[in-house]
């Protein structure tokens, strides 16, 4: 049942129109596209979560890039920040394989969601606080089709920690007031009054800003994801390349 009906919202959220800046943004970037991409149909469109529908450890992001998951249509795939993602999540041992390409590369997540609070590519990167509230009720949905096996998140940078804890307080979990602010590495605990609590990490968010500066290292991604994937009772691999 829980299958079906993430399927369902899948659906659902690839066919929304209800931000018009978004879907004329998003629009126009898959019509002129991006030299390098010149041979590519792009998605086009929001882009649904990617993963197993009864994975205990969730990965929440800011929004698809116009052109990596608004070209690709699957979340972080297609551009360096994705790259750093899946190849952290690779050798913690939470993906098969270290890089995506495209959604059709066979790339599997073992026990992980990657969703974001936004799923459309908005323009310069920054949804307003109005794309952001109109977009919240299809994480509220998601997380309550996760409820039964979710047992942790990494909410990637302050901005998709921000947007989350109103989706995570409608999905049933409490949020502690006053609301926990986001550091790297912090951790808080979400009671549910009917269920599992709900463990939440924070860690910068895997945009080039951040890599290539040097503020979020290989390591230090690696750290939060096998930490939190711990928590879940997921599996981890020991290997630590870098």
């Amino acid at each position: 049942m829980e299958t079906v009906g993430l399927d369902v919202l899948d659906q659902r959220i690839s066919g929304c129109r209800a931000c018009p800046r978004l879907v004329e943004w998003r629009e126009e970037v898959a019509r002129t596209k991006r030299a390098a991409f010149a041979d590519w149909t792009y998605w086009g469109r929001p882009v649904p979560g990617f993963g197993p529908p009864d994975a205990r450890l969730l990965i929440v992001g800011l929004a698809p890039a116009a052109h990596g998951a608004n070209r690709t249509g699957r979340m972080f795939t297609g551009d360096r920040s994705g790259d750093v993602l899946y190849q952290a999540l690779y050798d913690v041992g939470l993906a098969s394989q270290p890089t995506a390409v495209h959604a059709d590369d066979g790339l599997e997540l073992y026990g992980v969601r990657i969703t974001s609070p936004v799923h459309c590519a908005p323009p310069a990167n920054k949804p307003t606080p109005a794309e952001r509230d109109t977009c919240r009720s299809w994480l509220v949905q998601e997380l309550g089709l996760l409820r039964p096996t979710l047992r942790a998140v990494v909410v990637l940078g302050a901005f998709g920690w921000q947007a989350a804890l109103p989706a995570f307080a409608g999905a049933g979990w409490t949020v502690p007031r006053p609301r926990p602010a986001f550091t790297h590495g912090g951790h808080v605990t979400l009671d549910a009054a009917d269920g599992p609590g709900l463990r939440l990490f924070g860690c910068f968010h895997v945009s080039q800003r951040n890599t290539f500066t040097g503020r979020l290292t290989p390591a230090m991604l690696r750290d939060v994801l096998r930490t939190a994937a711990e928590t879940a009772d997921l599996p981890v691999a020991g290997r630590d390349p870098r």
